[in-house]
């Protein structure tokens, strides 16, 4: 997948998965990964981002397997933003569908 679509596109999914349910960093690469490659290298800087900015809350949960988690959750902010997104997301969607069918252009 070309890297700079990829990139417009990881904010909405981390935002909407965050948006279903509270997850950890580590959590969020290896949903994601399971439709298209991401690093750890390209959520965590999106995660730290995303909080200084007031999109997300942390707090740390007690794991079985090793350290304290950090978890994320939305703000209200956040929730504001991952619904501008969708409405973005979809009106661009749209409008892209309709030119790759041919019915968003004059020329045909």
């Amino acid at each position: 997948m070309n890297i700079q679509f990829k990139k417009g596109a990881l904010e909405l999914c981390v935002l909407s998965m965050i948006a279903r349910k509270d997850r950890y960093g580590y959590e969020l690469v290896e949903e994601i990964s399971l439709n298209f490659e991401v690093s750890e290298g390209t959520i965590y800087p999106l995660l730290r981002r995303l909080t200084k900015e007031g999109v997300f809350s942390t707090y740390l949960m007690e794991s079985t397997e090793g350290p304290p988690r950090k978890y994320y959750k939305l703000t209200p902010k956040g929730m504001q933003m991952k619904e501008d997104l969708v409405n973005e997301w979809n009106s661009f969607s749209n409008r892209m569908e309709m030119i790759i069918e041919g019915r968003g252009t004059t020329n045909e």
